[in-house]
């Protein structure tokens, strides 16, 4: 018969040690994932902004009541907007464009019109597809917001 050995220098122990310890390693990467790679297009107070919604609906009926009515134009990473309906608007407009799905694609400016009416924004970089596309006045009395495809060259249509 075989001198009975310390727990510590036998097979099964270690092995049942590392299977658990394994579990605990692989739990604490996928959540270092998770902490690292949070998903943009979750809110993370959506009762307030569920309220801002009918806020904003508020607004673009108001719109629709004045007859307000833009194109869009986008060329050459050149973005104009020109009014076509409505009571004469002359003051800085808040543009904002959003990205259905990259988060820091989105676009947030205000414009100002030249001499002929017209709103002209200079784009860092060409943008296509589809995009959300919001036009408020400077005193957030109006909102017009349309999702608009701007691979094609042509005007679109925002009222």
């Amino acid at each position: 018969m075989s001198p009975i050995q310390p727990w510590y220098k036998q097979f099964w122990p270690w092995f049942l040690i590392v299977l658990p310890l394994c579990a605990v390693v692989a739990s604490l990467a996928t959540m270092k994932i998770a902490l690292d790679n949070k998903d943009s297009l979750v809110a993370e107070e959506y009762y307030k902004e569920g309220k801002a919604i009918n806020m904003d609906l508020r607004k673009n009926k108001y719109a629709k009541q004045l007859g307000m009515q833009f194109t869009l134009d986008v060329t050459d990473g050149m973005l104009s907007i020109t009014q076509h309906g409505g009571p004469a608007y002359q003051a800085a407009l808040s543009v904002e464009l959003y990205h259905p799905t990259l988060a820091d694609k989105d676009i947030k400016l205000m414009a100002t019109a030249d001499a002929s009416g017209v709103y002209r924004v200079t784009l860092d970089e060409p943008i296509s597809g589809n995009w959300e596309v919001r036009l408020e006045s400077y005193d957030s009395q109006w909102r017009l917001h349309k999702r608009l495809d701007l691979k094609s060259p042509s005007q679109h249509w925002l009222n």
